[in-house]
């Protein structure tokens, strides 16, 4: 039974997905639009809120928490801290949008586009 799991697993062991998610968020933050399947896509959502939501307070603390979160990847960070998060300083949430596209050819495995909402 699957009650009270906070996260998938993506078929990874943890720090293998801790990757994963971070590679994911930065793509998006330099993109600003990615196509992923439908679990992945879910777990990002999560993950790249919390982290609009730390960088709306704009601070040294908030920056080395997100660096850290990010692989200390400045570029992603400093468009993150000037550019995105301004946009939604006055939103409480709902930051991230993933939309449905149906299944890749290949697999079978349903796909999604995951982009900032504007």
């Amino acid at each position: 039974m699957r009650s009270r799991v906070g996260y998938r697993t993506l078929g990874v062991d943890s720090e293998r997905r801790k990757h994963l998610l971070r590679n994911l968020a930065i793509s998006l933050i330099e993109h600003g639009k990615i196509k992923t399947t439908d679990a992945k896509a879910k777990e990002l959502v999560k993950f790249i809120s919390k982290l609009i939501t730390t960088a709306k307070d704009d601070n040294l603390a908030s920056r080395r928490r997100v660096l850290s979160k990010l692989n200390n990847n400045k570029i992603a960070v400093r468009k993150l801290f000037d550019e995105i998060a301004p946009q939604f300083k006055e939103r409480n949430g709902g930051y991230v949008r993933a939309i449905k596209l149906g299944f890749r050819k290949g697999d079978a495995a349903p796909i999604s586009i995951v982009e900032f909402v504007e």
